[in-house]
């Protein structure tokens, strides 16, 4: 079954309009009595019927909703500094996505190379990426912010600080996770974190960790992560 994004949903009737209208009528083709699938990216899952397919958009009606679809037992946000490669970064988003988060955070860095974000790329391979899952919870995608500014303003929960940097104490994130809670991971850019970075994060409640033995790429290591909290809250 086809699944739409529909955040501003209000049940019993729907509307799929412009480029969601579109691919529902002359790509998909459907008919009166189709079967389709809705989410308002909050947890709400709808099941609805076709009701007209025309130039106008794609009509539906709302025939059952479950509220709390799908839900996970843990929080997480990543914060997460862009890589050079845009592609790259955009793959870690559509991956963290199907694995599950709540929030993404472009982070910029002592050491980015890439301070210039495309939210509204990016969000649209978020929303693909929800769909694609049949997932009924959407990410929320923060504008950039400074390292600095986020350490300061971050949420009460597990905060961790991933980094290679054998100067500073560091645990594996498996073994530091706790069931249930809500969790920020912080990955750094392609020249991780600086000291004073580290310094910063550990000094507001971060706890250092690892994610193995070997160097990976930002985005690798951020899915990576996202992995490793899912794992520990299966």
């Amino acid at each position: 079954m086809h699944l739409f994004y529909a955040p501003d949903i209000t049940p019993p009737e729907y509307t799929l309009e412009g480029q969601e209208g579109r691919h529902a009528v002359k790509v998909l083709r459907f008919r009166p009595g189709d079967a389709v699938a809705l989410t308002d990216g909050r947890g709400g899952m709808y099941s609805a019927e076709v009701t007209a397919a025309d130039g106008a958009g794609c009509r539906l009606r709302v025939m059952s909703e479950e509220h709390g679809y799908g839900k996970r037992p843990y929080g997480l946000t990543m914060a997460v500094a862009p890589t050079k490669n845009g592609d790259r970064y955009e793959w870690f988003l559509e991956k963290a996505t199907e694995i599950g988060c709540d929030r993404f955070i472009p982070l910029v860095c002592d050491r980015s190379e890439r301070r210039v974000f495309r939210g509204d790329r990016s969000l649209r391979v978020i929303t693909s990426a929800v769909k694609q899952s049949l997932s009924a919870y959407h990410p929320v995608l923060d504008e950039p912010m400074r390292f600095s500014e986020l350490i300061s303003a971050a949420p009460a929960g597990s905060r961790f600080i991933a980094h290679c940097d054998r100067g500073f104490e560091r645990i594996h994130l498996a073994d530091a996770v706790t069931r249930g809670g809500d969790n920020m991971v912080l990955i750094g850019p392609e020249g991780d974190f600086s000291p004073a970075e580290i310094e910063l994060a550990e000094a507001h409640g971060f706890t250092g960790v690892s994610l193995g033995n070997g160097r990976l790429r930002t985005e690798t290591a951020a899915v990576t992560a996202a992995a490793i909290v899912a794992l520990a809250n299966r």
